[in-house]
């Protein structure tokens, strides 16, 4: 079998870290396979990169890369690839070591550099990426023709957004009540102020299962436990 100094003589070398780690576009992914069965040092290029890519495997959660991610990954794999070639056939050769101490062989660097290279881009998209939410429209109280609200809810948490609206009374603050069927309303420690704009944000902490509404009243300073003015806002959550 063809040793992999040889690999760098095949232009589809370039493929091998992204087919692994399931980068390659499903047309790019057909071919690449139709391409192993006939070449036996891109087959061997997979075996020298699989231990890395496993290892990347078992600790990060599958997603689906955006597009923008796959192509700096792909960026930085030809980037790596660029340097083994330059560094001419005998560059992935083991050198002489001593007895019980190994260097690795830059095939298996390369490897490595690419799954890192992957946790990397993976950790920056489930930071910078929005987790999944979903957005439901309030209505506010016709006294506040300009006033607009949403509720923003995830799987961990509610946020209230508002906007265009009044400040609370002289000596009040909003809160955040929530309804459940056949229940009276529960408070919450949900309390806010708006700025002079009109905006303002709060988080709403308590669960939202099985509830059907959530309502904003103007309540004395530092909240009460029963409302004690009519709902300035009320989004139907279920």
């Amino acid at each position: 079998m063809s040793g992999i100094g040889d690999s760098l003589h095949c232009e589809q070398r370039t493929l091998g870290a992204a087919f692994l780690l399931g980068a390659l576009e499903p047309s790019e992914h057909e071919r690449y396979e139709e391409h192993l069965r006939t070449c036996a040092i891109c087959r061997q290029e997979l075996q020298e990169l699989r231990p890395s890519v496993d290892a990347l495997c078992l600790g990060v959660t599958e997603m689906q890369a955006p597009p923008q991610v796959r192509d700096r990954l792909m960026e930085i794999v030809r980037q790596e690839e660029s340097v083994l070639r330059a560094a001419g056939p005998q560059a992935d050769r083991p050198t002489a070591a001593p007895p019980r101490r190994r260097w690795p062989r830059p095939a298996l660097a390369f490897g490595s550099a690419v799954a890192a290279a992957a946790v990397a881009i993976g950790i920056l998209v489930g930071v910078s990426g929005p987790p999944s939410e979903t957005v439901i429209a309030a209505q506010v109280a016709a006294a506040v023709p300009h006033g607009h609200a949403q509720v923003r809810e995830s799987s961990t948490r509610a946020e209230l957004v508002v906007a265009g609206m009044p400040q609370p009374p002289a000596g009040k603050i909003y809160q955040v009540w929530l309804a459940r069927p056949g229940r009276s309303p529960e408070p919450t420690d949900a309390l806010f102020s708006v700025t002079r704009s009109g905006s303002g944000s709060v988080a709403v902490l308590q669960s939202l299962h099985g509830v059907a509404q959530l309502m904003v009243t103007a309540e004395p300073d530092g909240g009460s436990l029963h409302p004690t003015s009519a709902p300035i806002i009320i989004a139907t959550l279920h």
